[in-house]
């Protein structure tokens, strides 16, 4: 997706997490608290502030100086202490307690309410302040404090869901289906589309960067639903729609949107699927990302015209937080209404008048059968290691089928074991430890564990009511 940093929210992150990060020349931003002595919530961390506080700050940093990947230390989230006059004498005093345990790395804090921190002083007190959700008042930021380095410590929350795609393009709160569009332009009030952060980082090229909320869907927060007032017909909404990537770890669409401003290796990407049944003749919103100079777009090789990023500027609705009127133009997308009819849709990029990428979407037949692909053949019999199986529901000449839910049954045979399934369907609460698993939108996954000192193959069978069975083989070795 060409991410180059992560930052931890909102509390101290996993050793091994860290340890990856240096493997990976990833940048961390560690962050130790999301809230000081004012409770968010009534059982929150500050009940024990002042007790813990300090100790755990500096147990944070002495146990993760030391890797190569932090560049900057948190010292908080959208603490409540930002509208407290005072708050920026305990600011001053956590980053006091960070220059003592680390002088070399610079101090930062996350603060949401911008008037707020900087009125009463807490964002003057970090080293490098950050601003969540502030893509309207960075203009405003960077003419007050001309001297201040700063970036988006956490921007966008669009949510969405993989696969899922609502006619026409529109900004709305709730869907009934517990799903939302994949055309990613429903975002909850505090926030907005990505175009918006990724157009005001352009702006203004004296901001750091970007932190967006989120990489991977999670459990909990399953926002806009469950979002107050209460309505338990938002059950079983159960984890986050916020994810460039799904809780199984496919990517959605906004992955590619991501892609195509933050890479350069030339992409195009393509939706919706060209599934369309019953709509023939009707206009089909496609979008195109592409970090290329051009797009030209086909159906069933029949040219439907060709354009150049950013000479059409996309509108999409943003609501008023954003905008007077809740609308935006965005160059990071192109825009073609596609009179349905089934066959191949496909997208070819061009730069310098040359080819160099292309992605395309074609009408899938009945589901008739099932693909297995392991993203790792051989593991270490050492009863940790995993390979993460990708479940495909295809018609009979290998397409993608975009909706299928078959019901995928497993079996496994061997030297592993079934670790857990998983659909990355926000709205379900299919167990994860189990043997089957419902496919959303034409994928599930399966991860096999292997055993500890039972070096071997590990044979996997997926079956289903109606599809042709597929089998794979994974093998756990001892070297």
């Amino acid at each position: 997706m060409g991410v180059n940093a992560v930052r931890t929210s909102h509390n101290p992150p996993a050793p091994e997490l860290l340890e990856l990060c240096d493997q990976l020349g990833l940048l961390v931003m560690d962050e130790a608290f999301d809230m000081w002595r004012r409770l968010k919530v009534p059982n929150g961390y500050g009940r024990y502030f002042d007790q813990w506080g300090e100790t755990d700050l500096r147990d944070m940093i002495r146990r993760d100086r030391n890797h190569p990947s932090i560049v900057l230390w948190s010292i908080g989230n959208e603490v409540p202490e930002q509208s407290d006059p005072n708050g920026w004498v305990l600011a001053r005093r956590l980053t006091d307690i960070c220059h003592e345990e680390d002088p070399t790395r610079a101090v930062t804090a996350a603060f949401n309410q911008v008037a707020d921190a900087i009125r009463n002083g807490l964002a003057a007190q970090v080293d490098i302040p950050g601003f969540n959700y502030a893509a309207p008042d960075y203009q405003q930021i960077l003419h007050d404090h001309p001297d201040w380095i700063t970036f988006g410590s956490e921007t966008s929350s669009c949510v969405s869901s993989r696969g899922v795609y609502h006619l026409p393009i529109e900004k709305y709160q709730k869907h009934e289906s517990l799903q939302l569009t994949s055309y990613d332009v429903i975002a909850p009030d505090w926030a907005y589309a990505p175009d918006v952060e990724l157009a005001a980082q352009e702006r203004f090229p004296q901001l750091l960067g970007e932190f967006v909320w989120t990489g991977f869907d999670y459990l909990g927060e399953p926002t806009p639903y469950w979002m107050a007032p209460v309505d338990e017909r938002d059950w079983p909404a159960r984890s986050s729609y916020f994810g460039a990537v799904d809780l199984a770890g496919f990517p959605k669409d906004r992955y590619y949107l991501y892609k195509s401003v933050w890479t350069r290796d030339p992409m195009v990407h393509i939706l919706p699927h060209w599934n369309w049944a019953g709509r023939e003749g009707q206009p089909i919103p496609v979008v195109a990302y592409t970090n290329a100079d051009e797009v030209e777009l086909f159906l069933n090789d029949r040219s439907l015209g060709r354009k150049r990023r950013g000479a059409e500027p996309m509108e999409i609705p943003v609501g008023p937080n954003v905008s007077a009127d809740g609308r935006f133009l965005t160059k990071y997308r192109l825009l073609w209404q596609v009179p349905y009819g089934s066959g191949v849709l496909r997208a070819v990029a061009f730069k310098n008048g040359a080819p160099v990428a292309s992605d395309e979407r074609r009408t899938a037949g009945l589901p008739a059968r099932i693909r297995l692909i392991p993203d790792r053949t051989k593991i270490h019999a050492d009863g940790v290691d995993l390979s993460f199986i990708t479940v495909r529901i295809e018609d009979k000449d290998g397409n993608l089928h975009p909706t299928a839910d078959n019901l995928v049954r497993f079996a496994v045979e061997g030297a592993g074991r079934v670790a857990a399934v998983d659909n990355g369907s926000p709205a379900t609460i299919e167990p994860f430890q189990a043997s089957q698993r419902k496919a959303f939108n034409g994928l599930c996954l399966l991860i096999v564990r292997s055993v500890s000192g039972n070096g071997g193959n590990i044979a996997v069978t997926a079956t289903s009511d109606g599809l042709e069975t597929a089998q794979t083989t994974v093998v756990a070795t001892s070297n």
